[in-house]
């Protein structure tokens, strides 16, 4: 484990290399998994905020799910998460004309309709973070569906945390981040000594 600050982190955030493909995967962390994606108890409230504006960008099956749901729900584990479309995408997302999921609440923001460019959680990806105690604990996630964005990391030779530099300092702060590099340098060179 690696500590910057007050966080906690896995070795391989800085070992591991991985760079989104979605030309590959087609965005199925959007679609993929048990339960929507995480939520800080702060971002329950952004998007009730900002629900309205997002909803035109959102296909008619998804606003339909945040009309009955509300903009967050609770899953099965008690964990705040944005709501599925019958138990399959995400409610946010959004379907290119290639068929590649997108997220709603990005393109508004993009667009400059809100201010919030997307949960954290999904910012992050494949970074999850746990709380323990008053701290953060970063690891990384691997994920069958994530294998091209592995090879293209790989082939680019950028770590996860290079990757994930604007959502980590969006987190964390650029001093945070600059502290990270710090360390990462230190790790890398310290263990290619062994």
């Amino acid at each position: 484990m690696l500590i910057v600050g007050n966080v906690l982190l896995s070795e391989d955030i800085v070992e591991k290399k991985f760079v989104c493909d979605l030309n590959a995967c087609k965005g199925a962390c959007c679609v993929d998994g048990d339960s929507g994606a995480p939520l800080k108890d702060e971002e329950t409230g952004i998007l009730e905020e900002i629900l309205e504006d997002v909803l035109p960008y959102l296909p008619q099956e998804g606003r339909d799910v945040l009309m009955e749901t509300g903009a967050w729900e609770m899953d099965s584990d008690g964990d705040l998460v944005t709501p599925l479309v019958n138990g399959s995408h995400c409610a946010y997302t959004i379907f290119l004309d290639d068929g590649t999921a997108s997220c709603g609440i990005e393109k508004a923001y993009r667009d400059g309709k809100v201010k919030f460019k997307k949960p954290i959680s999904c910012h992050l990806y494949p970074i999850r973070v746990s709380s323990i105690v008053d701290t953060d604990a970063l690891n990384y996630h691997k994920w069958e569906i994530c294998k091209p964005a592995c090879s293209c990391g790989e082939m680019l030779k950028v770590p996860v945390y290079k990757f994930l530099k604007e959502p980590l300092e969006r987190a964390y702060g650029a001093e945070w981040y600059a502290e990270l590099e710090d360390t990462a340098k230190a790790w890398v060179l310290a263990h290619k000594k062994c």
